[in-house]
């Protein structure tokens, strides 16, 4: 009977101690996904929750009333290694681009691009839901405020030959 008492006892801490390793285990490292995530097209877009968080918000063509469009697949700019890169550049005019990554926590993610004393132009936003990474929200310059809602068509068509361009490189 006392056998069979530390055999469970056994089992149960092995079982225990197994399960904590594989989630452990399991758990997407951001470096790995990152690298997948800009080197291939079907990849990123199994990643990104459509819709995203932050819909696009434009002005109509009175100047003063916003409308927001559903930040969907169709709008998305695929992201390639080049644009997540972290580091700072100085421009002929003087000014310095900066990317960075301005939350960097174990489940969430931040990663901001743009030029020094005016908004960023790029801003991702990355959470490890379960053991996977995705990208939840989004604000990219192709969408700014500045855009007239009669060219978001446009915008997106131009949006989707370059997303093609990307796809053939990087299927």
């Amino acid at each position: 009977m006392y056998m069979k008492a530390i055999h469970f006892v056994f089992c149960l801490f092995t079982a225990l101690l197994l399960t904590t390793f594989s989630s452990q285990a399991a758990e997407e490292d951001f470096n790995t996904f990152l690298h997948k995530f800009t080197t291939s097209a079907s990849f990123q877009y199994s990643r990104v929750k459509f819709p995203l968080k932050t819909p696009i918000t434009l002005l109509k063509d009175d100047g003063e009333t916003e409308q927001t469009f559903p930040f969907t697949r169709e709008k998305w700019a695929l992201l390639d290694e080049e644009t997540l890169k972290e580091g700072s550049m100085t421009e002929e005019e003087g000014g310095v681009y900066a990317s960075r990554f301005t939350v960097n926590e174990a489940a969430h993610k931040e990663f901001e691009a743009g030029y020094d004393e005016s908004e960023a132009s790029l801003r991702v936003v990355f959470e490890l839901i379960g053991d996977k990474w995705y990208v939840t929200d989004c604000y990219n310059d192709w969408y700014n405020f500045d855009l007239p809602i009669s060219e978001l068509k446009e915008t997106i068509q131009t949006v989707e030959e370059e997303n093609k361009a990307f796809e053939e490189q990087y299927p």
